[in-house]
């Protein structure tokens, strides 16, 4: 049994949501909280326009959803202390010697390395939570990691970086060796590229720690769409540069050298929180599509959707406005979790109930 994470541009069954909850990640006020919600659920129209969506939602917040989205997409009630459904709920995995078997790795989340602020009881038990339902087998690990914090290139290559998998407030006795051993085991890469940190605004109060899917993702193998910060204004275009000069010095399993396509940063360079991390990296890949990110940045956007549709050819780029969800601290791909399609699995579109999911031993990392 050899577990592996398919290349998010594999065929995905569905994707996988969580609706906002009231709290302090959504907003203090009415007309925050609003925008908040209206946000995600964006996001989810456009998915469901390619593929079958799935939304979390916390018994609280079941009226509103059922008013907000739309009828297609599926609805399950679970408690949720959060909402960013890539790092509390499950990595899903295939097994090459059981073609029809779906895996769900089940991380340990602690709300990013257990800042003051956060609560993740709930959330911690997203992912087994949605591998029952969907039917899924699933990979316990010892490991706190969150799904943003790696990317893959199906071929046996992980994205990682420093300040994450290695971060004392999640794992404090994890070196490079056993983090990799995990992530061999689990997602099945055989070969990890590690990046220094990640972008300034991610090491803030509510940041994650320099998560790598806001900074670099593989469209395809040897390839490296890499965020960008021209203005030299801005303390990312330093930081853009140590992590090209690091990727530079790196190769892909196969031995190859990376291609590197910079995707450039919309010109705006603060909030009213500080420097902005919005990156055009954080999208989503879907069946016949790509989800990118906006930032009512006409020139910047656009220069963004056609790198885009220059990476995955014969897919339709439809960017969402995002700036509501990078004000709470992640974009578009930090809101979704893709679910691969197995060449035996049919369509559940309503979200299914697949009993209590099998359990994989866990391993001590």
């Amino acid at each position: 049994m050899t577990w592996t994470m398919p290349a998010e541009t594999a065929e995905h069954e569905r994707t996988w949501m969580a609706f906002p909850r009231e709290g302090e990640t959504l907003g203090a006020t009415a007309a925050e909280r609003e925008r908040g919600y209206s946000a995600w659920t964006d996001v989810a129209h456009a998915i469901a326009e390619f593929e079958p969506v799935t939304m979390v939602v916390d018994p609280s917040e079941m009226t509103r959803s059922r008013r907000m989205l739309d009828s297609s997409i599926a609805i399950l009630e679970a408690p949720l202390d959060e909402f960013w459904m890539r790092d509390i709920g499950p990595t899903f995995v295939v097994d090459d010697k059981r073609p029809a078997v779906l895996g769900a790795v089940d991380w340990i989340f602690n709300g990013w390395g257990a800042p003051k602020w956060a609560e993740w009881a709930k959330s911690a038990e997203i992912a087994r939570f949605v591998a029952a339902a969907s039917g899924a087998e699933l990979v316990s690990s010892l490991l706190v990691a969150e799904g943003g914090g790696f990317h893959v290139d199906g071929e046996g290559t992980v994205l990682l970086t420093e300040t994450v998998q290695l971060d004392p407030r999640r794992n404090p006795l994890a070196d490079k060796a056993r983090v990799e051993r995990e992530m061999l085991r689990t997602i099945g890469a055989t070969h990890a590229v590690w990046l220094p940190r990640g972008l300034t605004r991610d090491y803030d109060d509510f940041g994650t720690n320099g998560h790598v899917d806001i900074v670099a993702t593989i469209p395809s193998p040897g390839r490296i769409l890499l965020h960008a910060q021209p203005n030299p204004e801005h303390p990312d275009h330093q930081v853009m540069a140590e992590i090209r000069q690091s990727l530079e010095s790196q190769r892909d399993v196969a031995g190859r050298e990376w291609e590197i396509v910079e995707m450039p940063a919309p010109e705006v360079l603060r909030d009213d929180h500080g420097f902005v991390d919005y990156s055009y990296v954080n999208h989503l890949v879907v069946n016949n599509g790509v989800i990118g990110c906006g930032f009512a940045d006409a020139a910047a956007d656009a220069r963004a959707a056609e790198i885009l549709a220059e990476a995955y050819p014969g897919r339709r780029v439809q960017m969402v406005d995002s700036r509501e969800i990078f004000a709470r601290g992640g974009g578009i791909h930090c809101i979704t979790q893709q679910q691969p399609k197995l060449p035996s699995a049919g369509t559940r579109a309503d979200g299914g109930t697949g009993g209590d999911a099998a359990r994989a031993e866990g391993a001590i990392v």
